[in-house]
């Protein structure tokens, strides 16, 4: 069965160049003209990913993202953007987004790109049942959950894998090199500044047990500690 893509883009041209270029390539696409018109689209169908453009009328490409968030967490979704500053490639990863393109759109690449992400999500290996204690937190590997007494968090793909890399080492190190090759695939300078954009958010759930600490080790890595 083809992979479900919403595709969320203003430009006519592009959208209409875009959603010919994915159907040769054996995806089935629903093309929404405007952030309204794509929340609208998620509410209504089930999609494997969403491809975002940010700048457009009546809802811009942040805004849904985070109302996408809210209604589910799990889908992933990619950036489609002219707009090149690294702080916006970061808000944008503080989202949740599984990746950035960059306009003028590479086709080859964006297809690479999408089963990249869709692959990474068949492939999910925080989808291996099982728990974790982590100070009083309980983490339910195969729900993605951070358990507290009555407080849970669910936490996304990626989120969840890098606590399980944690978890597996708990008290050791957890190099920097070994978690960018496990999750993003390679090291380079952008995918460290994403890692650390997830690090601080496990660090924000953890937080209501002072004992449980991730730890910088400088040039290095973190250590996860309880």
């Amino acid at each position: 069965m083809s992979n479900q893509l919403l595709l969320v883009e203003d430009d006519e041209n592009l959208g209409y160049i875009l959603k010919e270029y994915l159907q040769m390539n054996e995806f089935a696409v629903d093309w929404a003209k405007d952030g309204e018109e794509g929340l609208s689209d998620v509410k209504s169908n089930d999609y494997d990913l969403c491809i975002l453009d940010i700048m457009m009328p009546k809802k811009d490409g942040f805004t849904l993202a985070k109302e996408i968030k809210d209604l589910n967490k799990e889908l992933p979704f990619i950036f489609l953007t002219a707009k090149t500053l690294k702080v916006d490639k970061l808000k944008g990863f503080d989202l949740g987004a599984d990746d950035y393109i960059v306009k003028p759109v590479d086709e080859e690449l964006l297809i690479a790109r999408i089963r990249a992400v869709l692959n990474r999500f068949d492939d999910d290996p925080s989808a291996d049942t099982g728990t974790y204690t982590v100070g009083d937190y309980t983490f339910e590997v195969d729900k993605r959950r951070l358990v507290n007494g009555d407080q849970e968090q669910s936490l996304t793909p990626r989120e969840a894998d890098l606590l399980s890399l944690f978890c597996e080492r708990k008290g050791e190190l957890l190099t920097r090199k070994h978690a960018l090759k496990e999750i993003w695939g390679e090291k380079n300078y952008f995918n460290r500044r994403i890692m650390d954009v997830y690090i601080s958010k496990l660090r924000k759930y953890l937080s209501d047990d002072p004992d449980v600490e991730i730890k910088n080790v400088h040039s290095k890595g973190f250590i996860l500690s309880d």
